[in-house]
């Protein structure tokens, strides 16, 4: 077993809140994923098995959320928009420049655990772009200059 004892209980009291017991699902994960920091089939099993809903169904709201990531990440979770506004102004360059200075590609994590480097589809800021999200917060108007400054103060608050 991967969740606690405490989570599946928090799972189990979460079904009961709801009508349809499907409507449980969102909240099921965000507390596996809160435990763990990332979810895993061995995970759907489990919270299939403590809300006595189909693995597939655990499954597919789970792929669907990006918020929901399928491996570990590092401590800061940077997301790069590379939609259309974003496109426009320079996000595949601020890509590019992400994986240069932090030595990975997307989707890969630095060797110290403390960047995860991925890109979405769209955070939402068309009118800021290009920007990203780093855990829960945004940055916007972004230059290599303001790049290097959020890094290396992410660095040294970890």
């Amino acid at each position: 077993m991967i969740l606690t004892e405490e989570s599946v209980k928090a799972i189990k009291e979460k079904v009961k809140l709801y009508p349809q017991r499907k409507s449980a699902i969102l909240p099921a994960l965000t507390i596996a994923y809160r435990q763990v920091g990332h979810l895993s089939d061995e995970i759907y099993q489990e919270i299939s098995r403590a809300t006595r809903i189909p693995y597939v169904e655990i499954a597919e709201a789970a792929t669907f959320y990006t918020m929901f990531p399928k491996a570990p990440r590092g401590k800061y979770l940077i997301q790069v928009c590379h939609n259309i506004s974003c496109a426009l102004l320079g996000a595949d360059s601020l890509i590019g420049y992400l994986e240069e200075k932090l030595g990975i590609k997307k989707g890969e994590t630095t060797p110290d655990n403390l960047f995860t480097l991925i890109s979405v589809e769209c955070l939402g800021s068309c009118a800021t772009a290009p920007m990203m999200q780093i855990n829960n917060d945004f940055y916007e108007n972004l230059t290599r200059a303001k790049v290097d400054e959020i890094l290396e103060e992410l660095k040294a608050k970890a």
